[in-house]
């Protein structure tokens, strides 16, 4: 049960940090209608920069400066790059955001170099959150932190003990993300400032005659869009690897948890996020091949299908194209994603 329950919990902290990626390009979607091919880009960035601002004011204040640093980047770069192009339609938009993706690559090895960088959480978070205790006698019980060396013991051979950490990196990664869901909400149905962004979305000559400068909305919300993702970066690069590679490592499957969740949808990306990062936890978790299932439940296989490549293949080994496919069966199914209404 408790493999079960930290497998659970390993895929939802997985999805949510996928939902801190893409709620900002959501964002900058549903409001601009601009796709954002250097949006995991800047979501490396904000780990290189939480890096380097750790190592001088700490990782806290880190936490706080590296997004709002990149959300500054973002603006610029929307108002003097993406602003020039964006009367010309959705085709110069595309180049120029994927050009910015290699540009911002080759800027970050010459700063940082090639190698994966160190970057360390807090002492605070360097161990587990709680720990679940699996007693084959007892049942099953959580103490916060690491649990006691004589708890994990078992006092007779007979007796069955399993403990189970779950990592303060993963739960700080959840807190954050339900944060971020939340904020975003009440910023953009419970402020004036979100009721100015979506009027600006479907309206902007009636904001603009009410005194609002559109562009600027819309710089802002892309360096918030930016800023979004840095954080995720600075969570995610201090949890897992930060290095150069980690851009393109999420780059493909956040468009998946986009395009999943509908485009534009918020609600959608959440839930997108949240099926896909439990759905590839599991399916690591859970190793098994075609021809091991067909021996559990007794299903008889000739020698030449037990010969085939294909049956021989692992959950494990098929985990990364299971988004991909996810999203080939949502577009059947529902053309728009889970919760996309707007067509663009």
């Amino acid at each position: 049960m408790e493999f079960f329950v930290i497998s659970l919990l390993n895929g939802l902290s997985y999805g949510l940090l996928l939902f801190m990626l893409s709620s900002g390009l959501t964002l900058i979607f549903s409001m601009m209608g601009v796709l954002n091919f250097a949006h995991a880009s800047f979501y490396m960035v904000g780990a290189y920069f939480g890096y380097t601002l750790s190592g001088i004011i700490g990782f806290w204040p880190a936490l706080v400066l590296a997004p709002i640093l990149v959300a500054a980047l973002g603006a610029l770069f929307e108002k003097y790059s993406l602003r020039k192009v964006h009367k010309y339609g959705h085709v110069p938009e595309l180049l120029i955001t994927f050009g910015a993706s290699y540009i911002i690559l080759e800027l970050v090895q010459l700063i940082w170099g090639r190698p994966a960088v160190e970057f360390l959480p807090p002492e605070v978070l360097r161990g587990p959150a709680f720990t679940l205790i699996n007693h084959s006698v007892d049942g099953m019980r959580m103490v916060w932190g690491a649990a006691p060396a004589e708890a994990c013991r078992a006092a007779d051979a007979a007796v069955r003990v399993v403990c189970s950490p779950f990592p303060a990196t993963r739960a700080m990664m959840m807190l954050v993300a339900v944060l971020m869901l939340v904020g975003i909400w009440l910023l953009l149905t419970r402020t004036r400032i979100g009721y100015i962004i979506q009027a600006a979305l479907t309206h902007p000559e009636m904001v603009e005659s009410l005194g609002h400068n559109v562009p600027r909305v819309f710089m802002l919300v892309f360096g918030a869009g930016t800023g979004l993702a840095a954080l995720a970066g600075v969570i995610g690069g201090s949890t897992f690897v930060t290095e150069p590679a980690m851009a393109a490592t999420v780059g493909a499957i956040i468009f998946v948890v986009v395009v999943v969740g509908g485009m534009g949808s918020l609600a959608g990306a959440f839930v997108a996020s949240l099926l896909i990062g439990v759905l590839q936890t599991f399916a690591v978790a859970f190793d098994y091949s075609f021809i091991t299932l067909a021996g559990q439940f007794g299903i008889p296989l000739s020698d030449a299908m037990r010969e085939n490549s294909l049956v021989k293949l692992t959950l494990s080994q098929v985990a990364p194209i299971l988004p991909y496919l996810l999203m080939v069966l949502i577009l059947i199914v529902r053309p728009r994603g889970l919760l996309g209404a707007r067509e663009n």
